[in-house]
């Protein structure tokens, strides 16, 4: 088993409804608050320094005693340099508590390791791609290779992840970048920078057509430490940001020409995580990054809507096990309970927390669980999923949902009106939000009329990847 994260170096500090608490330290030196200002529209943190090399995020709840700690930010990447914040939300209640969260600050993106770990011909990338069901015509050799990158987890601290940057041999022209997020895997042996066949074909269909892809691998999976922060929306962006970034340093290193374009695409989890890499790029990195286009591909966007009600509905889950990795990540990141035994019914409390540790397949959760989710749980948790909007997991799954912002970039959603797996309402709900909200490049496509989950792949992928190859410079 992989180390467990832990909380050595962080330094921790507490406010309450304007006065100070006393601090608690994780570390050497915690920072002390000199200053909280209050008005109607907004609230002013201000803290001293931990010291030199010290970042900080900002993190608040609403009641005292429960609920998850959520991560703020504003206009600047996160976690911040500086000793100030600045809480003008709309919809910040008129009671709030807030933490500050000292760590040593990241070289986000530097490259700690670079291996090359396969080189492909076009005869076998043919007979791959064939083997997938794709008629698509290599064009290029490609050199497959395993980057380690320096990243934050998911309070800002430093902490490792790895990935798959593949690139053409030869191409004789300056490359557009693609970055394809993979779907849900539970075990380390499944990431793309670790499996021998695995979701990197992908990265290497587009790499053998003339761009340089990168698949990561996200936290908790490859060579990252703890527990996979499955459906974290931040973590999963700054993961991905930071192996964009570690890939232009590879590819400036080794004489790989890149262009200014950039291509986002994902499926399933996937779709998850390039809706928020996308949104993290255009919140917090337009000096770095301009996307050219984006795909996000039968992902969960709408977790408190759409996702919990379907859950709530009592239909059976053909995967009852992608809810199973929500509530360990959840659990690790916002600790919505003591322990996940709390909220799970007899027997699941004892015979489900240990096979939600990263070491056990999909089949194996799915045979643990019942396939009507809700029968895991206290009927006192159901109630409250059902009735309670500040149940705390409702609002961890509130945090984490994707459809209230603007994209600003060309974007389509693409959702077969079958899948069961992903119910596709949370496609609709987000493109609705965004259209709704200005956002006139948004397009919401069905590639394969009642198609479901797994036959929808293909479709979704080639479709994409069509319409990347008319944009392409």
């Amino acid at each position: 088993m992989k180390p467990r994260v832990t909380h050595a170096g962080r330094a921790i500090l507490c406010a309450l409804a304007g006065f100070a608490a006393p601090a608690f330290s994780l570390a050497q030196s915690a920072p002390q608050i000199t200053n909280l200002l209050v008005s109607p529209a907004e609230l002013t943190l201000t803290w001293t320094s931990a010291g030199a090399g010290q970042a900080y995020s900002v993190q608040s709840r609403s009641s005292l005693t429960g609920g998850p700690w959520l991560t703020l930010s504003d206009q600047r990447p996160w976690p911040t340099l500086l000793t100030q914040h600045v809480d003008d939300r709309a919809d910040r209640g008129p009671m709030a508590f807030y933490r500050v969260i000292a760590v040593p600050a990241a070289e986000r993106g530097k490259v700690l390791s670079a291996a090359r770990i396969q080189t492909l011909t076009t005869n076998l990338i043919a007979f791959l791609l064939a083997e997938a069901g794709s008629a698509l015509q290599p064009q290029y050799g490609v050199e497959v290779h395993k980057i380690v990158y320096e990243t934050l987890d998911s309070v800002g601290a430093i902490t490792q992840a790895s990935g798959v940057l593949a690139v053409p041999l030869n191409p004789g022209k300056a490359l557009p970048l693609a970055s394809y997020q993979h779907g849900t895997l539970v075990l380390d042996s499944e990431a793309p920078s670790a499996s021998a066949l695995g979701e990197w074909v992908i990265g290497v269909a587009f790499a053998t057509t003339g761009y340089a892809a990168v698949v990561p691998d996200y936290l908790g999976l490859g060579d990252s430490p703890g527990l996979q922060l499955y459906h974290h929306a931040r973590s999963e962006a700054t993961a991905c940001v930071d192996l964009l970034r570690a890939a232009r340093t590879w590819c400036a290193s080794n004489n790989v020409e890149l262009n200014d374009q950039l291509f986002l695409a994902g499926y399933s989890h996937g779709g998850h995580v390039t809706m928020a890499l996308h949104r993290e790029l255009e919140a917090f990195h337009t000096n770095e990054f301009t996307i050219t286009a984006s795909a996000p591909m039968a992902g969960a966007y709408d977790l408190s809507g759409t996702t919990l009600q379907d859950a709530l509905s009592g239909r059976p889950m053909p995967n009852p096990y992608y809810f199973g990795l929500l509530l360990a990540a959840y659990q690790d990141v916002y600790h919505f309970a003591d322990s996940l035994a709390d909220v799970l019914a007899s027997p699941y409390d004892t015979t489900l927390p240990p096979l939600l540790t990263g070491t056990n397949s999909s089949s194996q959760i799915n045979a643990a669980m019942p396939s009507v989710v809700t029968n895991a749980f206290k009927p006192e948790v159901v109630a409250a999923l059902q009735n309670d909007p500040n149940y705390p997991l409702r609002v961890a799954l509130r945090e984490n949902d994707l459809h209230r912002w603007t994209p600003q970039a060309p974007m389509r959603l693409y959702h077969c009106g079958g899948d069961q797996d992903v119910v596709p309402a949370n496609s609709q709900v987000a493109y609705d939000s965004f259209r709704a909200r200005g956002a006139t490049q948004v397009e919401l496509i069905e590639p394969l009329e009642s198609g479901d989950h797994g036959d929808c792949v293909l479709p979704s992928l080639e479709g994409a990847k069509s319409w990347f190859d008319s944009l392409r410079q």
